[in-house]
């Protein structure tokens, strides 16, 4: 409960300091560069050396690659349909199309099925949503940012990616079997937990609402997906192979319907894909989510299970 705290009293904050002349227009933009370069690959460092995958835990680790498949499939349908341009297009599938599985994932899971089922959000985080964003990520904000594909330059960015470069060490210490522990744990926890200060913050400071705003069609869509169609598509593919209400299941179809994710925006923001509706689809994003996470645990517990 302490995180969501935290990011809502990060949110008003951020709208707050906006407001103060001493905060640069470019601030945010630090901020964003501080969680890329800093906090993400910290967190690698943490949590992927630590995972320990089975057969069992298959459909947690295949959740947020579903929702990203799922959304490359229906929101450039949308974007042809409703005419938005490439980078309206962009954001929504960096921000749509991964969820906030972690810092908002992570307290409500745990609220709800209780800390056992943390090991099971952090399989739909770490080898799902986390490693997604960093590389089909920076794939999506290549090719719609520039409208470029070429596959050098899609290629050298993924590769360069901070988050991404941690990823790899991080795996080569997950096959060593090897572990941050003592001094180099607690660094790592201290840059880590910067995430959801900064990232958060960084989203107020560019939030603005308007209802007037070109924004609210591809918002509205793009919110609908991300907190109603894929936990419904994940349902309805899970349920019909499992034929089941196993844990696994239950956590992976919750963790489908967070938020968008933080990182998303912040790559959106990073390459110029239309910067407001990113901060819009993560700043009404969580509050919202809070109202349909909490229908979707009611219809799970006590309508179709």
């Amino acid at each position: 409960m302490a995180n969501i705290i935290l990011v809502l009293v990060c949110l008003i904050l951020g709208i707050a300091l906006k407001r103060i002349k001493d905060f640069p227009e470019s601030a945010p933009q630090a901020f964003n560069n501080f969680v890329i370069y800093i906090s993400l690959p910290a967190l690698a460092l943490i949590y992927i050396p630590r995972i320990e995958l089975e057969a069992s835990m298959l459909y947690p680790v295949l959740t947020s690659w579903l929702v990203l498949l799922f959304a490359c499939l229906i929101i450039p349908l949308l974007g042809r349909l409703f005419q938005w341009d490439r980078k309206t297009v962009g954001c929504l599938l960096l921000t749509a199309g991964f969820g906030n599985t972690s810092f908002v994932g992570f307290p409500v899971i745990e609220a709800l099925y209780g800390r056992e089922a943390i090991q099971i959000a952090l399989l739909v985080d770490q080898p799902g949503t986390f490693v997604a964003v960093t590389t089909m990520g920076i794939i999506i904000a290549s090719i719609y940012s520039s409208g470029t594909t070429r596959k050098r330059i899609i290629f050298r960015r993924v590769l360069l990616f901070p988050p991404f470069l941690a990823f790899l060490t991080a795996l080569m210490l997950n096959a060593a079997g090897l572990q941050a522990e003592g001094v180099i744990l607690s660094v790592l926890e201290s840059l880590g937990a910067t995430i959801t200060p900064l990232a958060i913050t960084a989203v107020g400071m560019q939030l603005t609402v308007s209802l007037k705003d070109q924004r609210l069609s591809p918002l509205i869509y793009g919110l609908g997906y991300k907190l109603l169609l894929a936990p419904l598509i994940i349902f309805l593919i899970y349920v019909t192979l499992t034929g089941g209400s196993g844990m696994e299941v239950k956590v992976s179809i919750m963790e489908a319907a967070m938020a968008p994710m933080v990182t998303g925006s912040i790559i959106a923001m990073s390459y110029g894909l239309n910067p407001r509706l990113a901060a819009l689809m993560v700043g009404l994003g969580v509050p919202v989510s809070f109202l349909t996470l909490g229908g979707w645990y009611l219809l799970l517990e006590y309508v179709i299970f």
